[in-house]
């Protein structure tokens, strides 16, 4: 008998907005491509029921809130008939990852569009005084998801230091500051501090308490902009566990696309966090190779095997920005050289590198569909490898 390991494997974050969603928000009329689309993946995903929404799409009288519900259907089965075991609605009911929780605290006021990194475009704003949250902003599409998912769920949220570093402060930050005269960077670093902390006690951690209260056990605290300085590492570190100190939840980070050797040691204080979600694949630039090849960048997967609480890494093994489909072959061969540095099988996940809302359903559901039977491939041959010799 062979001894079995087992990866578990999970989506990071986004997926894309179908046409008939967005549209459908934006007030602009449909076309026959539009309602095939939503037609077409129904179908091929089993979303039950979707027939309902082809016919109010083509009667022109969907509801924009009812639509965004159904998208975040369509995404849970997308992932769950990929073969995901723990999976989320990918952003599909909010707006985007900043303007969503912004909207819904007080003590910000909005400051102009602003162009992120992959040429989207949201509303940053200003904090002007104290930050406290004006309603919980997860809790009904909690609800509905656990309404609707077969699989078990994992919540994302976007965490405090991203949330701080993306506004601009008009509150903590005395005038001189904002205009960059005689200001010391120990001042700057000091006011981010207040700022950051008021969001992580006051915003994020009653939001929360909030998912814990109606049954969240997994709860992936976003930090994208955590390496935007790499002086301020300490504060990321302080922030999160200041946010989840004491609550009863599996609570992970995602660490966008970084020199992740940055963080270390910061994080050996993080002891709050269970499970770090990094990118892999967007190193590695080689379409097939043996698990044994050299894979740049992977060599830092040791320092996350050596923190002292001894955290699971969640292995991207899928480059999100780009159409190409890494075959099962690939997609095990990066598994099992990450096992062969890492040293732990045990906590290892396997995970996309972020989230696929840059890649069309067509590609990110082949990507997933990639991922899960390459998982499998490299389960197989770590069991055969470890099985007791006849």
């Amino acid at each position: 008998m062979l001894s079995e390991i087992k990866f578990l494997t999970h989506e990071i974050g986004s997926l894309g907005k179908p046409p008939w969603l967005v549209k459908t928000s934006q007030g602009r009329p449909l076309d026959e491509a539009d309602i095939e689309h939503a037609r077409t993946w129904g179908e091929r995903v089993g979303v039950e029921g979707h027939e309902q929404l082809v016919e109010s799409l083509e009667a022109g009288d969907a509801d924009p809130d009812e639509v965004a519900r159904w998208s975040s259907r369509y995404c849970v089965r997308l992932q769950e008939s990929a073969g995901i075991e723990y999976v989320w609605d990918g952003e599909q009911q909010r707006s985007e990852m900043y303007a969503w929780a912004i909207a819904h605290a007080n003590g910000f006021e909005p400051r102009g569009i602003v162009r992120s990194f992959d040429n989207k475009y949201y509303s940053k704003s200003a904090a002007v005084g104290p930050v406290s949250v004006r309603e919980p902003y997860h809790n009904e599409e909690f609800s509905f998801l656990q309404s609707v998912a077969q699989a078990d769920l994992k919540i994302p949220i976007t965490g405090a230091y991203t949330l701080a570093i993306w506004s601009y402060d008009e509150h903590h930050t005395p005038k001189e500051g904002r205009l960059g005269a005689g200001y010391g960077r120990a001042r700057q670093i000091e006011a981010r501090r207040e700022l950051t902390l008021d969001i992580a006690r006051n915003l994020i951690r009653p939001n929360l308490e909030e998912l814990i209260g109606l049954g969240a056990t997994w709860i992936q605290i976003d930090e994208p902009g955590a390496s935007t300085e790499s002086d301020e590492l300490d504060l990321f570190v302080e922030s999160f566990n200041v946010s989840v100190e004491g609550l009863d939840c599996l609570f992970s980070t995602h660490l966008c696309f970084s020199d992740y050797d940055l963080f270390f040691p910061a994080l050996e204080a993080m002891s709050g966090c269970r499970q770090y979600c990094v990118g892999f694949a967007n190193y590695d630039r080689r379409e097939l190779g043996s698990a044994g090849a050299d894979r740049p960048g992977y060599e830092v997967i040791s320092k996350f095997r050596d923190l002292p609480y001894d955290p699971i890494l969640g292995l991207g093994v899928l480059d999100i920005h780009t159409d190409f489909v890494e075959s099962p072959e690939l997609v095990r061969d990066r598994i099992l050289y990450a096992v062969e540095v890492f040293g732990d099988p045990a906590r290892i996940h396997v995970c996309p590198d972020c989230g696929l809302r840059t890649r069309s359903w067509e590609v990110a559901y082949a990507k997933l569909q990639a991922m899960v039977e390459g998982t499998r491939l490299a389960e197989e041959a770590l069991s055969r490898a470890h099985a007791p010799a006849r």
